[in-house]
């Protein structure tokens, strides 16, 4: 009876030794589906990326419109206030010609010095 139960054991250890050294090889349709998801990963990564670049790209572009418009704005804001700066300050130089010379004209004028101080107001 010793003999059988260790003949039982024997065997039994024998098969589970063989079943735990046996290697499992993957299929060939298993390496397949593995290739394909990430194919499919890669492919997706690559779409988001594109995407991604795309958006920013737009953004910038619209943020260099935005600061193009603005600095054309402020130019043309510029350019306005010289000339009216110009403007008046042409006004200004005519209106003192012209307050000297009916001075001069109205006799009010006696000397140089009285011209200038014209001239300077």
């Amino acid at each position: 009876m010793k003999k059988q139960i260790l003949t039982l054991a024997v065997i039994a250890l024998l098969t589970f030794a063989v079943q735990s050294c046996e290697k499992k090889e993957p299929k060939p349709a298993e390496d397949e589906l593995t290739l394909g998801n990430k194919v499919d990963s890669l492919t997706t990564d690559i779409e988001e990326v594109k995407d991604s670049a795309v958006t920013k790209t737009e953004k910038a572009a619209e943020d260099v419109k935005d600061a193009t418009k603005k600095a054309a704005d402020d130019v043309e804001t510029a350019a306005k206030k010289t000339a009216a700066d110009v403007k008046d300050a042409t006004k200004k130089g005519a209106e003192k010609v012209e307050n000297a010379a009916k001075a001069a004209k109205d006799g009010t004028v006696k000397t140089a010095k009285e011209v200038n101080e014209a001239l300077k107001k």
